[in-house]
């Protein structure tokens, strides 16, 4: 009896529809959400930086302005030199999402300097010329717009690393975690420093 064998281009098509197969049958147990996660979380930290960054930018404009008409104000226009000098001296990149120390030192200085802006803008409640200044005016607008910005793209991460540490906490994820991905370590997350940290801070002139 003659054995029937399968001639090499036949058998190479057969592996490459095995090796489809595999990856479709991988793919819907749910082998590449952990890096896919992953991804998402570094996306979302990204505007995080972003929004920081754009306060951040702001600040010397707002303080030349307020200088401008309130420059007794020393004590409170140095707290916010000082405060943003602070936030902007932290180096901030993906690794900081494995430094847990390193991101809690980041959300310290970010909520210093936000302290600080709050009691410039109560200052400038003291001074009229000052709030009806159209630089101020701009400046206001620009900084009520970043405030609404951090707090979405912080919702955003906080939502993103809820979903990477779930996944790779629970079942089927915790096992392709210890298979493949036991490099990439749970995320620390932003905790909440003051009430209603949820909400975007007002910023009212």
């Amino acid at each position: 009896m003659r054995t029937l064998q399968l001639q090499p281009p036949t058998r190479t098509l057969w592996q490459l529809t095995s090796i489809m197969l595999l990856a479709l049958v991988l793919s819907g147990c749910g082998i590449n959400n952990i890096p896919t996660y992953d991804e998402k979380v570094k996306a979302a930290w990204s505007q995080v930086e972003n929004q920081y960054q754009r306060r951040a930018d702001l600040v010397p404009n707002l303080v030349e302005t307020v200088k401008g008409f309130a420059a007794q104000e020393k004590d409170t226009l140095t707290a916010v030199i000082e405060a943003r000098s602070k936030a902007t001296s932290i180096q901030v990149d993906e690794s900081i999402l494995n430094n847990p120390q390193k991101l809690k030192q980041f959300q310290q200085a970010q909520g210093e300097l936000s302290s600080a802006l709050s009691r410039l803008m109560a200052v400038s409640e003291r001074y009229p010329d000052l709030k009806s200044n159209q630089n101020f005016l701009a400046l206001q607008s620009q900084l009520e717009g970043t405030e609404n910005r951090i707090a979405v793209a912080r919702r955003d991460f906080i939502q993103a690393v809820e979903l990477y540490n779930t996944e790779i906490r629970t079942f089927p994820g915790r096992i392709w975690h210890s298979m493949l991905y036991s490099d990439m370590p749970l995320r620390e997350n932003f905790e909440a420093t003051t009430d209603n940290a949820e909400e975007a801070p007002k910023v009212e002139f």
